[in-house]
């Protein structure tokens, strides 16, 4: 044989083949203990795109986009977990139009020359047979605002409390939209209300954007209304209190979020995903003793999946928060896994992401296995632990293809055992 570390066939250079795909489970006829396979390494397919497990990479801003651009930083960032085994890895917040970015370096899609670096990204991942997303968005209220770091320092020095992003910082506070002119708090910029103008603008942008992930090459999408962002900022009482038909009752304000993830599922073929907050951990109850609505909750939520269900959304992820800066959230491990049990108990034939301080590889499995949700996204856990996949197949007992340039770290888990 000429060439025993074969390269990937049609790669633009030369890549090691990994076969099996890394992070598939191996062939039980050669490691006896894979005839039990945990729920998390069953491999899943939405509308033909294979998902070669079920421990899926949520979107992490990174800050350090140049102008929406990605740059080498998010290639490493992402080439990590496309040679390390996640299930999925889904870029970071996304803006549609320039204006709808969280911070002055957040990434965008609003442009053709901002195809090119990501296509680089999802060639380096597809390479590795990684199954790679996007996650789309429009900040909404919450636009024009600094990074985290930026405002942890400021704060720190007592030099500022703001997280507002003004013009000489890169930012636009005075071209920030939202349903109405509630503000979120009163360091954030005071949000314009949206036109009919305004909404056709937006909806044109996230089907020019889902045009450039085709030629990007995404295996799939997810839609961002949750955390305070725009599609939830309409979804909410708490940030939209609109007098037209846009505003009120939950007919209306689910009309315009809706038609845009109509118009998204009508312009992508691929799994389409929608991520939502499920609840906003604002005092007092969802409904009022009146019956009116004063808050989104997991009720509304509910109804909102509903419609999801019925456009043919594939997966709902489902975190919480995020539109209502005195949120108090009781944050434990696996604090918001009990909103992805309730999505999936009232809609069992769609799929549901479960979120949020997910660090246990049994706890992951258990929720599982509990039928409480399809996959679990994880973010921090990843950044703190990137070989999460691999440690969680030490932990099961189960054997999974590592990188051929990480195996020889990995021969205590790829070591063929016999059932006991």
């Amino acid at each position: 044989m000429s060439n025993i570390n074969k390269g990937v066939p049609d790669a633009d250079q030369y890549y090691s083949l990994n076969d099996p795909a890394i992070g598939t489970v191996l062939p039980v006829d050669a490691y006896p203990q894979n005839a039990r396979v945990p729920k998390l390494f069953e491999p899943l397919t939405i509308r033909g795109v294979n998902f070669k497990n079920r421990i899926f990479v949520s979107p992490m801003c990174q800050y350090s986009s140049d102008n929406g651009h990605a740059t080498d930083w998010h290639l490493i960032h992402i080439g990590a977990f496309a040679t390390r085994g996640a299930g999925a890895i889904c870029l970071e917040a996304t803006s549609v139009v320039r204006e709808g970015r969280i911070s002055p370096q957040d990434a965008g899609l609003w442009t053709d020359s901002q195809i090119a670096p990501l296509q680089r990204i999802v060639k380096f991942a597809h390479a590795h047979q990684a199954t790679i997303g996007i996650q789309l968005c429009h900040a909404g209220r919450k636009s024009s605002t600094i990074a985290q770091w930026v405002h942890a320092d400021l704060a720190k020095t007592k030099k500022s409390n703001t997280w507002v992003a003004e013009k000489e910082d890169g930012g636009w506070p005075d071209k920030v939209y939202g349903p109405t002119d509630i503000l979120y708090g009163e360091d954030y910029p005071k949000p314009n209300p949206m036109s009919e103008e305004d909404m056709t603008y937006v909806e044109d942008a996230f089907v020019k954007a889902i045009e450039r992930c085709k030629i990007i090459g995404f295996d799939f999408i997810e839609i961002h209304a949750a955390h305070g962002y725009l599609l939830h900022n309409f979804l909410s009482p708490l940030s939209n209190n609109r007098a037209d038909k846009y505003g009120g009752s939950f007919e209306n304000r689910v009309r315009w979020p809706l038609r845009v993830l109509q118009l998204c599922r009508k312009a992508w073929e691929k799994p389409l995903f929608v991520r939502i907050s499920a609840i906003e951990w604002a005092e007092g109850p969802e409904r009022g003793p009146d019956g009116e609505w004063e808050q989104w909750g997991i009720e509304q939520s509910n109804l909102l999946v509903g419609e999801l269900e019925k456009m043919g959304i594939d997966l709902v992820d489902v975190s919480t928060g995020g539109n209502w800066a005195k949120q108090k959230i009781p944050v434990g491990p696996g604090y918001q896994v009990p909103f992805a049990e309730a999505v999936k108990k009232a809609y069992p034939n769609i799929l549901v992401g479960a979120v949020g301080l997910i660090t246990g590889y049994r706890e992951a499995e258990s929720y599982l296995q509990d039928g409480k949700a399809d996959v679990v996204f994880l973010a921090r856990e990843f950044i703190r632990n990137p070989n999460f996949v691999l440690n969680a197949a030490q932990e099961l007992g189960v054997a999974i293809k590592p990188a051929n340039q990480y195996e020889r770290g990995w021969t205590r888990m790829a070591v063929p055992k016999k059932l006991q």
